[in-house]
């Protein structure tokens, strides 16, 4: 107990350990919000598809400044407009009745996959150890200190932006969830609120590389709106528990994290499917005492 309250305290003494709490918070946070509507309208392997878009892009971007000698203040700048053309092109292609969407999201995850591994071979742009290059991208960083304020700071303005977004249209996002051919003979524009979640959510993986790394996103996405839908029925009481659920998740993973020195993403994860059993556990007992 001892040794736990002196990690504890020497490990939050350092700000860089505020600013991931404060990062991975944020990120939990709106990427369950949109994680209830991923689910309903079975989008769940678009933040799949992206996240490995997310990877080539960000090799792409070591390889560049590697290439051309100079450094970027955030791999975001060219991460994040890589991945948002992937999310509108993978939108447009699975609408093509040649290219079906669950072909296309394997065309282009594996494609970007495949080269942004093939990239880092070839160039080699962070390390000669391309190994641990490629893990710390795909499951995150092994160690939770590693932020930096610009990285507090860029969250913050998108996370912002996510949530107004979220706010000013949660009455079109909840037809098109439901119900999208009514909502197209009502007037809506569906197709361009698919394309704005589609936006959306490649902004929210991008946030999510630094914490669960590239191939464990869909988890932060996907299992607290699955948790929340074992107890609850309405689409807002879903979409608030879920993004409690997933606050919560990522709070107590990075404190695990940090106290137990596993890799942060991993972590996040494992307590995820923790919370997962558990609400699943709750929702038959409630279907239990009301039979």
């Amino acid at each position: 107990m001892q040794l736990i309250l002196e990690r504890f305290t020497a490990s939050f003494s350092m700000s860089s350990a505020w600013y991931a709490l404060i990062v991975g918070t944020l990120t939990a946070l709106i990427a369950s919000l949109l994680g209830v509507t991923l689910v309903l309208k079975r989008f769940s392997y678009i933040g799949d598809g992206l996240s490995h878009v997310a990877f080539g892009a960000l090799t792409i971007s070591a390889v560049l400044q590697s290439l051309f000698k100079f450094t970027l203040m955030n791999d975001m700048i060219i991460v994040l407009p890589i991945t948002i053309a992937a999310a509108i092109l993978l939108l447009r292609t699975g609408q093509n009745t040649k290219i079906k969407g669950d072909a296309a999201v394997a065309m282009i995850s594996v494609g970007a996959l495949a080269i942004g591994y093939l990239l880092m071979n070839l160039f080699k742009p962070r390390s000669s150890n391309v190994s641990g290059d490629v893990c710390t991208t795909l499951f995150g960083a092994t160690s939770i200190l590693t932020l930096e304020p610009k990285d507090v700071i860029v969250c913050s303005v998108l996370t912002l932006v996510v949530l107004i977004v979220f706010i000013l249209f949660y009455n079109k996002i909840f037809c098109i969830t439901f119900d999208e051919n009514f909502a197209k003979a009502t007037g809506t524009r569906a197709d361009a609120y698919n394309l704005l979640l589609a936006v959306v959510i490649a902004v929210i993986i991008v946030m999510a590389m630094n914490l669960v790394g590239s191939l464990l996103i869909s988890a932060l996405v996907i299992f607290p709106a699955l948790s929340a839908m074992r107890v609850c029925k309405s689409f807002k009481s879903v979409t608030v528990c879920a993004a409690i659920t997933s606050v919560v998740c990522a709070f107590l993973g990075m404190l695990i994290a940090i106290l137990a020195g596993t890799p942060v993403g991993s972590t996040i994860v494992a307590v995820d499917i923790f919370a997962f059993i558990l609400f699943t556990l709750t929702g038959f007992l409630k279907k239990g005492a009301k039979t």
